[in-house]
């Protein structure tokens, strides 16, 4: 049954010759859907919706360059014996911590710009972040890539995981673990968390630190499941190291912060 079994195709249709991938979708869907949700609370904090669409415009193509060069140079064995293949993101190939590295700057830069305070904007945006990512994960699950090791189908059913979901994970003769999934289900219960933190009304700039906190503690675990990850030595994962790079330094700079007196002002606050 299994050398029978028939992957989901990961071209979604074709216009002439021009092939819209799965991939590319889902992750304009996720860019989408957290566009409009950062809006929606922008606008009850006081920050007008052309200021989320103005930073989107530059933050999204520096975004996926980023993601696309930090990659490229993790990967540069391959990529320095085909050079052609560089420009082929919609094959997948996008490193989120690139992309992360890329936003962050471009938001500071803009913010800068426009006399508007990074850390406001940065709490805005965080859920939206999650909601980006939990989605754009799925794009992975098209292209079959982020698995993790070798599972037994049963192991795969008592997840109660659907057969469209278990036949995706059949790859190169076996079954994997759906890592992609694992971290989408993270990201998406990491969006709640971050809603109700606003509730509690956390200084300016812990809402983003929290989310740069949560997301690093789900990657860091999921990452160290998965057969494809970019390595930074023969056993230390890039991912894991960024990772625990961001938890530190994530919560030393609210302690920092508080410690400083530069926290005062709070989430809700006008």
């Amino acid at each position: 049954m299994e050398s029978t079994i028939t992957p989901i195709d990961p071209i979604a249709f074709s216009i002439g010759t021009l092939d819209v991938r799965w991939y590319g979708i889902l992750i304009g869907l996720g860019i989408a859907i957290a566009f409009f949700m950062a809006v929606r609370e922008g606008k009850k904090r006081g920050l007008d919706s052309e200021v989320i669409a103005d930073l989107l415009l530059w933050a999204v193509p520096i975004s996926i360059v980023c993601a696309r060069i930090y990659y490229v140079i993790f990967q540069w064995d391959y990529y320095s014996q085909n050079p052609g293949d560089i420009v082929k993101i919609w094959e997948g190939g996008i490193a989120i911590h690139g992309a992360l590295i890329g936003a962050v700057a471009t938001a500071v830069i803009f913010c800068r710009i426009k006399g508007i305070s990074f850390w406001k904007l940065a709490d805005i945006v965080a859920p939206s972040l999650l909601v980006g990512q939990a989605i754009g994960r799925w794009g992975n699950f098209m292209n079959q890539e982020a698995y993790g090791g070798e599972v037994s189908r049963e192991f795969l059913e008592s997840l109660f995981l659907p057969d469209w979901i278990i036949n995706q994970m059949y790859i190169q003769g076996a079954y994997h673990h759906p890592t992609f999934l694992y971290e989408s289900l993270w990201n998406f219960v990491g969006i709640f968390v971050l809603l109700g933190l606003r509730r509690v009304n956390l200084r300016r700039g812990e809402i983003f630190l929290s989310y740069l906190i949560w997301y690093s503690i789900g990657r860091f675990f999921v990452e160290g499941m998965r057969t494809d990850s970019l390595m930074l030595t023969e056993f230390l994962r890039i991912a894991q190291v960024m990772s625990l790079v961001l938890i530190v330094v994530s919560i030393a700079i609210m302690v920092f912060r508080r410690m400083k007196g530069y926290a005062r002002e709070r989430y809700l606050d006008s």
